[in-house]
């Protein structure tokens, strides 16, 4: 049994709110096969605890613009590893030291990822502006 489309739907938009607020190493995992409380854990990092927070503050508001509310959030009062629960997916944003430490990627690492690409990274910018060598349609060079 794969996670299902709404877990993973929601493990894309807690990804993507997590991508944004400047979150390294985001990436799914898929526990539907081995654990039955979860379809699906995000994993993201950050290099302080201010920015755990507002990651965590990010994915929050990201999935209750979708009605979509934690039943559970644990770890905020010192920021080092904070867990989001949304029934369905379950959202580890971690410093960066704990993330090394514990390795999450490595205990799960049987199951399978969702695949996550930043639709907002360097790469994504990198595809939407336009060549600097050539001119923009319509536009002329000045051959200075």
């Amino acid at each position: 049994m794969t996670a299902s489309v709404e877990a993973r739907e929601t493990a894309l938009l807690a990804a993507q709110a997590a991508a944004d607020k400047l979150a390294t190493d985001v990436s799914i995992v898929d526990v539907s096969d081995r654990l039955a409380i979860t379809d699906a854990f995000v994993l993201a990092s950050a290099p302080n605890e201010r920015q755990v927070q507002a990651i965590v503050d990010a994915v929050e508001e990201r999935l209750r613009g979708h009605g979509i509310k934690p039943v559970r959030r644990e770890g905020m009062a010192e920021a080092r590893w904070v867990l989001l629960d949304f029934v369905d997916v379950v959202v580890h944003v971690q410093h960066a030291e704990e993330r090394a430490y514990y390795a999450l990627e490595r205990l799960w690492k049987d199951c399978p990822t969702i695949p996550f690409v930043d639709a907002t990274g360097p790469a994504a910018r990198a595809a939407s502006e336009p060549d600097e060598q050539q001119p923009a349609a319509g536009q002329e060079t000045t051959g200075r």
